[in-house]
């Protein structure tokens, strides 16, 4: 049947069986819009406040639910807001399809009004991306998108489409969704054997767990895996929830902020297992002192990572789930009792500690872990507070902590909270923020009240950036340059002016009472937590020393 390409853009979202997308209209995109109208019982449309906010929105969407998260914008400005967005995506190996409208395509090149190239300025933050410009393309074009952001290591694709091509008319006819298989053809048997000979020569065996385990969704698996090894087990910030924080194998996080009995532990081990996780900066601290007494062995389905920050001995390319599926079976049970016993030493030896008094982040996580029997879906910001909800509240499942782990960016966590309540509309969401952050992206409170979402906001306000502060202390002997946000905004008053419910809490008491009332409401909720701009993230590694040389407050007295 003859279709328009604006009908052929909602029909491609229709096969892929797409429920929901985030965006913000304009000119160049309104014959997208129009049929979007004409088809709201079958797409919800959640209008943002911000183009950014509907990339995030779209990015805590896809992370939450597993599906590919779209987010829609107009040409120029509102192309360039969803950069931020997509970049974050890419770097946390995130499905989504962002469609932009651009201006027509006899006025591309002509420094036309709100026109951007905007296909050549996501090209380096996008798995791929598209510019259509014959109708006759379009539908391939954006089912190739969907593929492409599904396959193998997941990642964001752009698909740019000009006004006169959503306008023109040709020949559409419905396709089933391409099935997208597990990464398996690149995994050998002489792979499998190496790795199976060097997991069951080890000593003093460590589990390295990243994101690439919760994109993979293969916690059973590495369940398994971990049972049969006997092994202790860390994660990356990505890598939370791939395996049970509650777990007595269970070490905690690796790197600048992980624990001391991580940290020491990997830099004694024999033989370091990673598992989807690509060995970022943070982790490693200085690469070249890295796990130096271990042989490393790497699972990851992109060889691009291999060797890429840290020289292994041996690898094992493919999709997680499918590598443990065919590894297990391989091993025979291993016991490692002496070692696990040292590291349970050290795990009563190196507790996570706080203030036994006052309200502080540390506090104010484990309230919410108790409150909600750690089951809510987490969301964060960046900073102090994204550091305390990673070591504080205790992931049990995957898909659970949804944060900016690789591009760092401040501003993403009520946006992605939005995308991840509109897709789990049962589940608790819960965004941890600084008042930095929360400055950054409020106007989505908005958003949230028009949806009629039950996401509750937790402000950790100590009136400073707290994370930039905390170098400041340490390196840059406390010249607190443009840190301080000592002011007047009332983040309580802010967020009833848009609709939603303001809280302040300034003890653990305030604090337990109005959480507790939160959880019952069915409207967006925003509890502002003052705390002392002084408190600090421990343990902390300095930047390029050895994750050996971790160090807390007690350390540094």
């Amino acid at each position: 049947m003859q279709l328009t390409g604006a009908q052929i853009v909602i029909e491609c979202l229709k096969e892929q069986k797409v429920d929901t997308v985030f965006g913000y209209p304009g000119g160049s995109i309104l014959n997208v819009y129009d049929e979007l109208y004409k088809h709201s019982d079958e797409i919800r449309h959640v209008l943002t406040s911000h183009e950014q906010g509907a990339s995030h929105a779209a990015d805590g969407y896809a992370r939450s639910t597993g599906k590919v998260g779209v987010c829609l914008a107009t040409s120029g400005p509102g192309a360039t807001n969803l950069v931020t967005g997509i970049a974050t995506a890419q770097m946390d190996s995130v499905p989504m399809v962002a469609i932009t409208c651009n201006v027509t395509v006899p006025l591309l090149g002509k420094d036309s009004f709100q026109e951007v190239d905007i296909a050549g300025v996501t090209m380096p933050i996008t798995k791929h991306n598209f510019i259509v410009k014959d109708v006759n393309r379009l539908a391939d074009t954006i089912r190739r998108a969907f593929t492409i952001a599904r396959t193998g290591r997941p990642g964001p694709v752009l698909v740019d489409i000009p006004k006169d091509v959503t306008a023109a008319r040709t020949e559409y006819t419905y396709q089933e969704p391409t099935k997208v298989e597990r990464v398996s053809s690149t995994i050998t048997r002489e792979a499998l054997d190496t790795a199976v000979d060097m997991i069951q020569k080890a000593k003093k065996p460590y589990i390295f767990v990243g994101g690439g385990a919760v994109i993979s969704d293969a916690s059973e698996a590495l369940a398994e895996f971990v049972s049969l090894v006997d092994a202790p087990v860390c994660d990356t910030l990505m890598g939370k929830g791939a395996f049970d924080g509650t777990s007595e194998r269970y070490t905690g996080m690796l790197g600048m902020h992980g624990t001391k009995t991580s940290n020491l532990g990997v830099s004694e081990c024999d033989l370091l297992i990673a598992i989807g996780t690509r060995f970022s900066d943070r982790v490693l601290g200085n690469p070249n002192k890295f796990a130096k007494q271990a042989q490393v062995l790497q699972f990851d389905v992109d060889p691009a990572e291999i060797n890429k920050n840290v020289v292994v001995n041996a690898e094992v390319i493919g999709d997680i789930r499918e590598i443990l599926e065919r590894i297990n079976p391989m091993l025979s049970q291993m016991e490692h009792s002496e070692w696990n016993a040292h590291i349970d030493e050290m795990k009563q030896q190196y507790p996570a500690v706080y203030p036994a008094e006052g309200l502080s982040g540390p506090y104010i996580i484990e309230e919410i872990y108790r409150q909600t029997a750690g089951d809510a879906i987490m969301v964060t910001e960046v900073g102090q507070h994204q550091m305390w909800a990673a070591q504080y509240y205790q992931y049990k499942y995957p898909h659970r902590l949804l944060t900016s782990g690789g591009l760092g960016t401040m501003g993403y966590g009520l946006g992605a909270a939005i995308g991840a309540q509109v897709g789990n509309p049962h589940s608790q969401v819960i965004n941890i923020a600084g008042d930095g952050c929360f400055r950054m992206n409020m106007n989505e409170v908005a958003t949230a009240v028009r949806e009629e979402l039950p996401l509750i906001e937790v402000v950790i306000n100590n009136h400073v950036l707290g994370m930039v502060r905390q170098w400041q202390t340490l390196f840059y002997e406390k010249r607190y340059s443009s840190t301080v946000l000592n002011d007047s905004v009332d983040f309580v008053k802010l967020a009833e002016a848009m609709g939603a419910t303001g809280m302040r809490a300034t003890s653990r008491e305030e604090f337990q009472a109005a959480f507790a009332k939160a959880l019952t409401m069915k409207t967006p909720v925003v509890i502002d937590c003052v705390i002392d701009c002084d408190d600090k993230v421990w343990p902390m590694v300095a930047p390029g020393t050895p994750i050996s040389e971790c160090f807390d407050e007690k350390d540094m007295r």
